[in-house]
């Protein structure tokens, strides 16, 4: 081979191989072909392995054969009962129909758009028939089960299978869920309120509870006592009397001397006194008793 002849083997081998390598493609298990050439579907490749076509005419789309999310912002919907909730949701769905695919949205953001579109309006079509407490009971199996009914059906003509919808957040808008929080918080402040003041009035009705046997037991207790000193005070006028009636001279007798001993005691003051008074009579004549033999 003549050395000017190997750049245009080396261009010619090249030109093959590129032409080669635009002929040939590779589908995987998760993936499934749409031929285009020149701009008009021609087959749907579903097997995978190492495929051909025309080169420089035909153009392959690939498309994912998986499962795939779709989880559109969370927006406000109105509900039977004209409360508010803002409901997100997310759903799976898989391309079974690449050419209807194609022909219909060709693009997979587009696709995830629509469909967000068809989610939206029916999830507000069935909540806006429904109240707030059937969100919170076995009933939102059912309506989610509508919802998907309703998806699916419109979503088919898009060559896309729609295998479930389900909400993935229900939650009171924020003003909504302030102003309940808000009333909760008058509400419980309330009920401290009539708490504290119930408590008050229990301690104010046993204190006066209180007040009120404390007096009856101190009168009681009073009534008993004076009856008791006057049984003390009649039994010793009694027994002084008997002792009086015994000796009447002793018992005068004892009464001067403890006279005495009050009279004088040396915390009173001093007594000036005649000689001849009565008040000295024991001191000068003596006692007037004599024992008894």
């Amino acid at each position: 081979m003549k050395s000017g002849q190997l750049p245009l083997v080396l261009g010619l081998a090249v030109l093959l191989a590129w032409t080669a390598s635009s002929a040939l493609y590779t589908v995987t298990e998760t993936q499934q072909a749409l031929v285009v050439r020149l701009g008009k579907p021609v087959t749907v490749i579903a097997q995978p392995g190492l495929k051909t076509k025309v080169p420089f005419i035909d153009s392959v789309i690939l498309y994912d054969t998986r499962l795939l999310p779709l989880q559109p912002a969370a927006e406000q919907i109105i509900l039977g009962d004209q409360k508010r909730l803002e409901v997100a949701t997310y759903t799976h769905f898989r391309i079974v129909d690449p050419l209807r695919f194609y022909q219909s949205v060709r693009l997979l953001e587009q696709a995830k758009a629509q469909l967000a579109q068809i989610v939206g309006s029916s999830l507000r079509r069935e909540l806006g028939r429904a109240e707030l407490r059937s969100l919170l009971s076995e009933e939102r199996t059912r309506i989610m089960a509508n919802v998907l009914k309703e998806v699916s059906e419109k979503a088919r003509p898009l060559g896309i299978d729609v295998v479930e919808v389900r909400m993935r957040r229900a939650d009171l808008p924020y003003e909504t869920s302030q102003a309940i929080y808000e009333r909760m918080k008058s509400e419980r402040q309330r009920e401290a309120r009539e708490l504290r003041a119930q408590g008050v009035e229990w301690v104010q009705q046993i204190q006066a509870k209180a007040d009120r046997e404390r007096t009856v037991i101190l009168s009681e207790a009073q009534r008993q006592s004076l009856i008791t000193r006057g049984q003390a005070d009649a039994e010793a006028g009694q027994a002084l009397a008997e002792a009086f009636n015994q000796d009447p001279q002793f018992y005068k007798l004892y009464r001067s001397l403890q006279t005495y001993r009050q009279a004088l005691a040396e915390s009173h003051p001093t007594l000036v006194l005649s000689p001849a008074a009565e008040f000295l009579r024991d001191f000068n004549a003596g006692p007037a008793w004599k024992p008894k033999p």
